[in-house]
């Protein structure tokens, strides 16, 4: 392998990577829904999953905190009779908003052209 196909090798892989880390961060059937719940403002805990149909609590905690540990929201423990927890979008999910519309433009119209099959 001469010199220059090993740094394209490695770059090619660096961005393999990253694409693989974004697929991970917003895949699921539940990250972009939270996140676009999150994007209109501060949600309590209930209030989220009364939002998303078919989330349980279990499966809304677990993602609540894969995106907590991504830096994409913030949890916040309020001092409430009883304890309320909110979750609010960052600064950092905000950069995942162009992402987002590209995977919303792809998917109508790969739906489009699937369903005129």
């Amino acid at each position: 392998m001469t010199p220059t196909n090993c740094a394209d090798q490695a770059f090619l892989k660096e961005r393999i990577l990253a694409i693989r880390d974004a697929i991970d961060l917003l895949g699921g059937k539940w990250k972009i829904s939270i996140l676009r719940n999150l994007s209109s403002g501060t949600m309590r805990f209930k209030d989220l999953q009364e939002a998303i149909a078919g989330i349980s609590p279990k499966i809304l905690t677990r993602e609540l905190q894969d995106l907590e540990q991504n830096l994409m929201i913030t949890r916040t423990v309020n001092k409430t009779k009883p304890i309320t927890v909110s979750y609010a979008i960052t600064d950092h999910a905000w950069e995942s908003e162009a992402v987002i519309k590209a995977l919303l433009e792809f998917g109508l119209k790969h739906r489009s052209k699937i369903i005129k099959k």
